[in-house]
């Protein structure tokens, strides 16, 4: 070979060596740690993707996202963030749980956190202020226990006959003590009187059943709780063995047989909390986007379910439905 031909072949070795290696680093995506306090959920990992597209983001393609499901054991969240922070994850996500976004604060003030709470961030040490995040995290903050009042007003028109009503919640959860301090407030406003029952496992829901089913209340008031609403399907089985109408805070609730749900639409949040976390990978800070309101509610009925207890919903209740599941 001549020596000019071999100069050649040597310079078009070492630009192809180049492009190769700049592929390799383009292969090099984020990670994004998802933690939630529930049980795994194909739809809300979906809204949360979707959220992520809408900036540009396609999981599996030019970013990785690690969803951990944490089925109530709140124990894990110390470890959990410590892996984060140790691989130098590029955005905490914590849809629908303040355990979770309080867990990621307390472990970094330096990895980017998006968080969906619906409990006072500014109160809970997240944000400085709602339009001034400040620090390192920022997110989206939907209503819980603003909605109680409104929740148990609406089991209450759809069963005006039911006076004692039992309150399922999970003492596992930091919002419970406000919950219930809600729920007991509104049952007073009401002129109904409030039972509270907890349950923190699969077991102790079925303990609470056992009970009730002794107590014989007139109707159920499940509150807002990413654990209960992995159960769903569990919980309408045993209120409809029970024969005990029951009112949730979230529309999977009623698409799994329970009758009533009014609530956040916790889908929507899911997706607002994936477009923050895009937005943060394009290289906006968190402490320059706004803590944002989730703004949309839903009140459904299970038609079917209602017809199984013998409750005939008032057409004015009917009338502010948004959605109605036959």
């Amino acid at each position: 070979m001549r020596r000019r031909d071999f100069i050649a072949c040597l310079g078009g070795a070492a630009a192809g060596a180049l492009p190769l290696q700049a592929r390799g680093q383009q292969r090099a995506v984020p990670v994004v740690g998802v933690a939630n306090g529930g049980t795994a959920d194909a739809n809300l990992a979906a809204a949360f993707r979707k959220g992520l597209s809408e900036t540009g983001y396609v999981e599996g393609q030019n970013v990785s996202v690690e969803y951990h499901w944490l089925e109530n054991q709140y124990g894990r969240l110390p470890a959990l963030m410590a892996d984060f922070v140790r691989r130098r994850v590029a955005v905490i996500a914590t849809p629908g749980s303040t355990q979770a976004a309080v867990a990621a604060k307390t472990a970094t003030a330096m990895i980017p956190i998006v968080f969906g709470v619906g409990q006072d961030p500014v109160r809970d040490g997240l944000v400085a202020s709602l339009a001034r995040p400040g620090g390192n995290a920022t997110g989206i903050n939907f209503f819980v226990t603003e909605l109680i009042g409104k929740r148990l007003d609406l089991l209450h028109k759809l069963v005006p006959k039911a006076v004692h009503i039992a309150a399922l919640v999970n003492p596992a959860l930091t919002s419970t003590e406000t919950a219930v301090r809600d729920i007991q407030e509104a049952a007073r406003i009401l002129g109904l009187q409030i039972e509270i029952v907890e349950a923190a496992t699969i077991g102790d829901i079925n303990s609470a059943f056992a009970t009730l089913a002794r107590e014989r209340p007139d109707a159920l008031f499940v509150a807002p709780d990413g654990f209960f609403a992995g159960r769903r399907v569990q919980l309408a089985i045993l209120a409809a063995r029970d024969r005990m109408p029951a009112a949730y805070s979230q529309r999977d609730y009623v698409l799994a047989g329970g009758l009533m749900s009014y609530g956040t639409d916790v889908a929507n949040m899911f997706r607002q909390v994936g477009a923050y976390t895009g937005q943060i990978l394009k290289g906006i800070a968190p402490a320059d986007l706004p803590v944002q309101q989730s703004v949309r509610f839903e009140f459904l009925i299970n038609m079917q379910t209602a017809q199984a207890l013998d409750i005939e919903v008032p057409p004015t209740l009917l009338a502010l439905t948004d959605e109605v599941i036959e």
